[in-house]
């Protein structure tokens, strides 16, 4: 039996939060939720995670900022971010800063899980 993999998603949105939790489980990750960027940094604190779901518009810390704290602290992470605002100049940035990979709201699940597998993969 392979080890679960272990993903953290992170986003303000409860529902969101919430489904994509149930989502993901019931494809066979672990998987933990925080709401926001400084809950996010005390799972990962806590925990070693093999990819974050980061939403990039947050209350307190954004997106951005907890991706460069990932990169700097836990090398081994891999990060997609998620966008509601699926504009290029984010996606640009986040990709400038380390992320893996974007996927932009509302998302499809196939694709989104799509993304996540070829991400882990590499």
């Amino acid at each position: 039996m392979t080890e679960k993999r272990k993903i953290l998603v992170v986003d303000d949105e409860d529902a969101l939060r919430t489904v994509l939790s149930a989502e993901l489980n019931s494809e066979g990750y672990d998987v933990g939720t925080a709401a926001d960027g400084s809950e996010a940094l005390a799972e990962l604190q806590k925990d070693k995670f093999d990819l974050v779901l980061l939403d990039i518009k947050m209350p307190n810390m954004n997106g951005f900022e907890v991706l460069k704290v990932i990169k700097e602290k836990h090398q081994g992470t891999k990060v997609i971010m998620l966008t509601g605002f699926a504009d290029l100049k984010n996606a640009i940035e986040s990709k400038k800063l380390g992320a893996e990979d974007f996927v932009s709201k509302p998302y499809d699940l196939v694709d989104l899980l799509t993304t996540i597998d070829r991400v882990m993969s590499e």
